[in-house]
């Protein structure tokens, strides 16, 4: 009897193991305007064939300042893998180095909303089995990434069909000597005309109506939260449709972990629209 139940054990745990397992890669793809290769991870969700004719939306998944490409899947999220196996997508973590993911006026080495928005994405849907139209793509971050979600998305409409900010720093001017943006922007004193036309609160005029989707999430302990006030009452005054998430929190990866939950459901909704 004890054998028996032995087996019956083993043969249960062999049953409720994964028929698929994730895949988690590094890849380096080159950037022809920065004339340098990026680092970037891509988890592909369990099942994924490439030889397979199903294909899977994309979500862009941006790290804050001081990150690097595997922040998102060896830090804030872990359980990025089976996150993308759940909502069915492929997730492409992109090494921003600080770039804040513009492309920057003043500095050639430091192109990253074209290497983003175009290099990377042609690369992304050449070798994956991807739903390569705005469709079938978002992109989302936190802090630093959280800008560069709403950035990349409002900017590049054509390209991504939703976005997302987690504590985004979406006006930058209250922070004029932080986080190396001087560096990309030049001084705030001398050039405020060029961080003015670089912050995310003045690109709202750009989206057009029914164009993006919209989600943005911040913690009320937050010292981006007001800035994120600001962008969610001038989004209301300006009839912009969009998903706006405030809850205790301060701007810490574990927020980010619970934060992107919400975010990849709102994706999955999203991409499921036809």
């Amino acid at each position: 009897m004890k054998k028996l139940f032995t087996t019956l054990t083993v043969l249960i745990a062999i049953a409720c193991l994964p028929l698929f397992s994730q895949t988690v890669d590094t890849i380096q793809v080159f950037s022809p305007k920065m004339n340098k290769t990026i680092k970037n991870v891509v988890v592909l969700p369990a099942g994924y064939d490439k030889n397979d004719a199903a294909k899977y939306p994309v979500l862009y998944l941006l790290h804050g300042y001081g990150g690097r490409y595997d922040t998102w899947v060896n830090g804030t999220k872990k359980s990025l893998p089976q996150d993308a196996t759940r909502w069915q997508m492929i997730v492409v973590c992109p090494d921003g180095q600080n770039s804040w993911y513009w492309d920057s006026p003043v500095n050639p080495s430091m192109q990253f909303e074209t290497y983003v928005s175009s290099e990377l994405i042609k690369y992304i849907d050449e070798h994956y089995n991807t739903v390569a139209s705005p469709k079938g793509r978002a992109v989302t971050g936190f802090s630093m990434g959280g800008h560069g979600g709403l950035w990349l998305g409002i900017n590049h409409s054509d390209v991504f069909g939703a976005c997302g900010s987690m504590s985004g720093g979406v006006d930058i001017r209250p922070f004029p000597n932080n986080w190396e943006m001087k560096s990309w922007l030049g001084k705030y004193k001398d050039n405020r005309e060029q961080w003015d036309k670089h912050t995310v609160i003045d690109q709202l005029d750009k989206i057009q109506p029914n164009s993006l989707a919209i989600i943005i999430d911040c913690g009320v302990n937050d010292f981006f939260y007001n800035v994120n006030e600001e962008l969610h009452k001038k989004m209301l005054y300006m009839n912009i449709p969009h998903d706006y998430i405030v809850r205790p929190g301060a701007h810490t990866h574990d927020y980010w972990n619970n934060a992107v939950d919400y975010q990849m459901m709102f994706f999955s909704k999203f991409f499921g629209q036809k």
